[in-house]
């Protein structure tokens, strides 16, 4: 029997038929076809079985795919067909299993392809669950905004899941909602906009939580939120933080005031039952923001504060001393709808399985461009850092070194700053796009990878062209070990 090396939690899954549907007029009401992007971080090729289950299912519907040692590639649910298509309505959750090392991010798409709806709520899957996951922002009509999330079971038996819902600046839940017997694989839906309890509007955060159904004993389990305007075409989606993922020191790749149009903000929550956290924001430039953020309580930072001049695009470290903290980092401006994680820890390789970029076809809207931000957060200046093109097949087809990031500081990257492996084809110029790839297809992905010891991480913002200007979305590098 082959023996699974890495299994891949993805929280969201969402399939919807498109034919026939009206175009949404706001985020909250749109409806989604999910394709999942997966990168082979393996020199081996791998062999990948995607378990989809509807929700609360404990039947699986399964496709299996081979993927070249180092390639990236996607599998478009609402591509499927015969035998391996699901049917039109599924929502729930997939498990990837690999003999090989993989990651995945999951990349929601509106329909119909006529939705004003245009920005792709991007989210990681997950290679481990956790007892208790912080959803660090959770929202029903506040700031013309509500959530949606889902919690996946991570355990190999059926577990009792519990949410409890808190109100800023409140230490007793506002809410608490109790789901029994979800079985091994499965998600559970939570929609914020539709919970009573929570109020006409409500403005907090999430703690979820599972036991082994019917004990006291815990379980994994996994979750990821999508952040839907309720007035606007807006979406966004960032995963849910295990709380033995908190910490004093959280790093943050993208920090920017009115740079390219965008602000970015910072939604820090204290993690914390009984403590306060002081919190300091220190951006690249040197200048700093402080407040006290009360025991389970959360704080935005705006990226224009004192000391950071408009047009600064650079980084931050956040510091807690007292409670630790879990951070959400949010990129507003000129149509950009984005969110990514805060990370406490580095790693020297990076891998990136969503990475994109059209000379010809972005401007009429129909291919995307990915820009990479990777950020020192090691203690000394990191020299030669490489960052890695490659092809569906795993070939590399350009690289971009960067001869040194200072700590602390960022550097970026694209497809069209690399070196081309074959100069005058499209790889670059294309990358990832059915015109570069051999056979066609989609499938672009990037390893980021500095010298041994290195500390670095990094975001990636995919945009998109709409006709009212440039929408985009962010998810986070995963280390590879």
């Amino acid at each position: 029997m082959r023996r699974h090396q890495m299994v891949l939690l993805l929280s969201v899954v969402l399939l919807l038929a498109s034919v026939g549907m009206v175009s949404a007029e706001t985020g909250y009401e749109t409806k989604f076809a999910s394709a999942i992007t997966y990168q082979n971080v393996s020199n081996a090729p791998a062999h990948v079985v995607f378990s989809f289950y509807n929700e609360k299912s404990a039947s699986a519907h399964t496709v299996e795919r081979d993927l070249a040692a180092n390639a990236g590639s996607s599998l478009a649910l609402g591509s499927l067909s015969g035998a391996e298509a699901l049917p039109a309505g599924f929502m729930g959750s997939a498990v990837l299993s690999s003999d090989q090392s993989i990651v995945a991010t999951l990349v929601q798409i509106p329909q119909p392809t006529t939705s004003t709806v245009r920005n792709r709520p991007l989210s990681n899957g997950f290679s481990a669950g956790a007892p208790q996951v912080l959803l660090a922002s959770v929202l029903k009509n506040q700031f013309n905004t509500s959530s949606k999330f889902s919690i996946q079971n991570a355990s190999d038996g059926a577990v009792d899941i519990t949410v409890k819902f808190f109100r800023v600046g409140e230490l007793a839940a506002a809410h608490t909602m109790t789901e029994t017997n979800v079985p091994a694989g499965a998600a559970k839906y939570y929609d914020a906009g539709a919970i009573t309890e929570l109020g006409p509007a409500f403005d907090g955060s999430a703690v979820a939580s599972a036991v082994a159904t019917g004990t006291a004993n815990a379980a994994n389990i996994v979750g990821t939120v999508l952040e839907l305007q309720t007035n606007n075409v807006g979406v966004r989606a960032f995963e849910g933080i295990p709380s033995s993922a908190a910490g004093n020191t959280v790093y943050m790749a993208t920090a920017l005031c009115q740079a390219f149009g965008t602000t970015s903000a910072y939604a820090v929550q204290n993690t914390s039952s009984a403590d306060a956290a002081n919190v300091t924001v220190t951006y690249s430039n040197g200048a700093t923001e402080t407040a006290s953020i009360a025991a389970g309580g959360k704080r935005s930072f705006s990226g224009c504060t004192t000391g950071v001049p408009a047009g600064f695009s650079g980084a931050a470290t956040i510091t807690s001393t007292g409670a630790p903290i879990v951070v959400i980092g949010k990129v507003g401006g000129s149509g950009r709808y984005t969110a990514f994680l805060g990370e406490t820890s580095g790693a020297a390789k990076l891998a990136l399985p969503y990475v994109r970029w059209s000379e010809t076809k972005f401007s009429t809207g129909q291919y995307q461009r990915g820009a990479i931000a990777i950020q020192n957060i090691g203690g000394a200046a990191v020299n030669g850092v490489s960052v890695r093109y490659l092809n569906k097949n795993g070939q590399v087809v350009g690289t971009h070194t960067i001869a040194s990031i200072p700590a602390g500081e960022k550097s970026n990257s694209n497809a069209m700053m690399a070196t081309a492996t074959n100069p005058g084809t499209q790889e670059l110029s294309e990358f990832g796009n059915p015109e570069a790839n051999p056979g066609g297809g989609f499938g672009g992905s990037v390893i980021v990878e500095g010298p041994s010891g290195s500390q670095l991480v990094a975001i990636v913002r995919i945009s998109s062209q709409t006709a009212a200007g440039i929408v985009a979305e962010d998810y986070n590098g995963t280390p590879v070990q």
